[in-house]
């Protein structure tokens, strides 16, 4: 078994954008700039926001972070949003879910200009994604995508399985893994809270995506022998013994998996380090743009 490492692989991939970045801030004077949208004081979404942040002055970006409380109208954050879209100097722009019960996310997703979508989640985006056409790629399915290149695994051929079907995991990596490219030209099936004899579904896999935000969901019983296991899952699951109080838990239960694995990632230490990464990636695209 070997690790998906994305601390390896992030700080390789860094390493190449903040020298892009200089480049670019030598030749012309221009510094890519993220924006942030934050409503609300959810603990999880906090540390999210922290991390893009703290990885945009790493990497020698400019970030805004714009707070907004929960009881902000959709209206109103969706002026906010059309005020990022009209400055010329801002470069990308993500809307950290979930937001306020009374807000749409769909909504607020449509009206960010596609062309500042890092994260890759406008309808237009996702479009041309799936035509593959130029597009911002979600961040979370780039990364994984990262992780596959960077340690050679083969995709061709291998039958994946993608457990679930959200907007922003699901089914990106579902139309990004059948592509004719590399990684991809794989044969996918898509499992789901309705599919029906999911065990014998999984234990076909040679390259598995736990995407269902369920801590431990799969098991040892659910994999084969050699399978590529690729753990999408961060959750915040109650630990006494942690000075947070809680631990960061996939949607894999590793110690009972990983045994099976000829490749596994680690939660944490995976997939989040490399979504980042692709959020930078596509952010720096945004500035090349202009």
């Amino acid at each position: 078994m070997q690790l998906l490492d994305g601390k390896v692989v992030s700080a390789h991939f860094k390493q190449e954008i903040a020298a892009e970045v200089a480049a670019i801030r030598t030749a012309s004077g221009k510094i890519p700039h993220l924006v942030a949208i934050l409503v609300g004081n959810d603990g999880a979404s906090e540390t999210y926001v922290a991390n893009k942040v703290r990885s945009c002055q790493e990497l020698g970006f400019q970030s805004t972070l714009l707070r907004f409380e929960p009881t902000i109208t959709e209206s109103e954050l969706l002026d906010a949003v059309r005020r990022v879209n009209e400055n010329p100097d801002m470069d990308g722009l993500i809307v950290q879910l979930p937001l306020p019960g009374h807000i749409n996310p769909d909504r607020v997703m449509e009206t960010i200009d596609p062309r500042k979508d890092v994260d890759g989640f406008h309808p237009i985006n996702i479009g041309r994604m799936a035509k593959g056409l130029p597009a911002y790629v979600s961040a979370t399915p780039q990364g994984c995508l990262m992780l596959l290149e960077y340690y050679g695994i083969e995709t061709s051929g291998k039958h994946c399985v993608v457990l679930g079907r959200s907007q922003i995991v699901g089914l990106p990596m579902t139309i990004l893994m059948q592509r004719n490219t590399y990684p991809g030209n794989c044969t996918v099936t898509v499992c789901h809270s309705k599919t029906k004899n999911l065990p014998q579904i999984t234990r076909q896999a040679d390259i598995l995506v736990a995407a269902l935000g369920r801590p431990g969901f799969v098991t040892a019983d659910m994999v084969k022998e050699g399978v590529v296991v690729i753990d999408v899952g961060l959750e915040r699951v109650p630990d006494a013994s942690k000075k947070s109080g809680f631990a960061l838990k996939g949607d894999v239960l590793f110690d009972e998996v990983a045994p099976k694995c000829s490749f596994i990632t680690p939660v944490p230490g995976g997939v989040g380090l490399m979504t980042i990464v692709s959020l930078m990636k596509n952010t720096l695209q945004a500035a090349r743009g202009k």
